[in-house]
């Protein structure tokens, strides 16, 4: 874990909502995972208060990305920044993806801004046979970018399948029958969800948990998810934001 006053290499919108952030911070570029994230002081100032927590996207040489929506104050700020501004970037915090072991295909199943980790993720899985499913609320909103073999799902039917994008993958996953295959998921938790209902007891499946992380590290417990085995919680920071399926109650 490292602290870096980074600079802000360049700023671009992708699509209607959605913001690609580009600084240099070559510490974290070397060592972040995919499905890690850094918490970001979005200002020189006291306020906002608190960091926010952002997946790391992408990494090229000592340049890292974050893929994000203006949610609020502390998005809205970020969105403002311009190329040579400062920004001190806490990471990587958290545990992401485990790509290693024994699977024929990987799966990609995001919603929404939940694409944030998937394109170092793809990377990561460069030589695996691939499938990217991204589910957005119409086509204004639907992000492709960093992703590969890409099938699209969105609500209203304005672009690729219409209807939500676990509909979208089970109306799909029939043609990976023969092979073994491992789910990695990222996006609002009603879509976690539903995913980790249709994965229970038949795929392997990883699960990419939103919260907000104060502190990014376990200090603050403000973050916490129930364990399904036992009693107790995990820390979404600390033991995640990756968890396997089979380990959480998503409320």
């Amino acid at each position: 874990m490292y602290t870096e006053l980074s600079t802000v290499a360049s700023q671009e919108k992708l699509n209607d909502h959605t913001y690609l952030l580009k600084v240099k911070a070559q510490k974290i570029a070397k060592s972040v995972k995919p499905g890690q994230f850094c918490n970001i002081k979005v200002s020189e100032t006291n306020y906002p208060l608190l960091r926010r927590p952002f997946s790391v996207c992408y990494t090229e040489d000592e340049f890292i990305y974050f893929m994000y929506d203006i949610h609020g104050v502390g998005t809205k700020m970020l969105s403002e920044k311009k190329t040579g501004d400062r920004l001190n970037i806490l990471g990587p915090l958290g545990n992401g993806f485990n790509t290693e072991g024994d699977y024929d295909t990987a799966v990609l199943v995001g919603g929404g801004i939940g694409a944030a980790p998937f394109p170092l993720l793809t990377k990561k899985l460069e030589g695996k046979e691939l499938i990217t499913f991204m589910g957005a609320r119409n086509s204004g909103q639907v992000i492709k970018w960093g992703m590969k073999n890409i099938v699209v799902a969105t609500d209203d039917g304005s672009a690729g399948f219409h209807g939500n994008v676990i509909e979208c993958f089970q109306s799909e996953v029939q043609n990976l029958e023969n092979k073994k295959i491992r789910i990695f998921g990222c996006g609002p938790n009603p879509m976690l969800k539903a995913l980790q209902k249709v994965s229970m007891n038949k795929y392997d499946c990883q699960l990419s948990m939103e919260s907000a992380m104060a502190c990014g590290f376990g200090i603050c417990q403000g973050c916490p998810i129930k364990k399904s085995a036992g009693e107790g919680y995990y820390l979404v920071c600390k033991d995640g934001p990756v968890f396997n399926s089979d380990q959480i109650i998503i409320g």
